[in-house]
C-alpha cells in the first residue's frame, strides 16, 4: 500500500536518494543542498511530498509557488515503483496543496527526453505551451 505524506528536513537524505535512483537532475551542492532545502522549506513557498511503501520513501515531488503560479518540481519515483500510479498520486497531492494555497495555475517543466513524465502530465490534463525556457544562473550549480 502506498501512503502519501508531507516531508521535512529529516527526510532530506532519503529524498536525494529517490531523485538519484529515478534519474531526476538535482543540484546537491547548489539549489538542492541541505542548507538551500532548509531555507526553501522555511520560506513557506515549498512543500515536499513523499510516497511511501512499507515505510520506505519511493517517490518525491516538490510543490512550490511564486504567489501567482504553482509549480510541480523534482518529481521522481524509484524505478521499481514506476508505472504503478505513484507519480499520478504525487501530482494530484501537489495540485491539492497548491490549490489550498490559492494557486489557480499549476505548471511543470519536463525535459524533452523524459517521455514518461510528459505522458503523465498530459494524462493529468496539462497542455504543452509553445514557449522557451530561459535561465541565467549565478553559478553552474545554482
Amino acid at each position: 500500500m502506498i501512503t502519501i505524506r508531507r516531508l521535512g528536513l529529516e527526510d532530506y537524505t532519503a529524498m536525494c536518494e529517490v531523485w538519484k535512483d529515478s534519474g531526476v537532475h538535482y543540484q546537491p551542492s547548489g539549489r538542492e543542498s541541505y542548507a538551500s532545502f532548509a531555507r526553501q522549506m522555511a520560506s513557506g513557498l515549498q512543500t515536499a511530498i513523499g510516497a511511501c511503501a512499507d515505510g520506505q520513501l519511493v517517490g518525491v515531488a516538490l510543490a512550490t509557488h511564486d504567489g501567482r503560479k504553482g509549480w510541480i518540481n523534482r518529481l521522481g519515483v524509484r524505478p521499481a515503483f514506476q508505472r504503478q500510479g505513484i507519480g499520478r498520486m504525487l501530482v494530484e497531492e501537489v495540485e491539492r496543496i497548491l490549490h489550498e494555497q490559492g494557486m489557480t495555475i499549476v505548471a511543470a517543466l519536463v525535459e524533452k527526453w523524459n517521455d514518461a513524465s510528459l505522458s503523465l502530465f498530459q494524462s493529468e490534463g496539462y497542455k504543452i505551451m509553445d514557449a522557451y525556457y530561459l535561465t541565467k544562473r549565478d553559478t553552474p550549480d545554482a
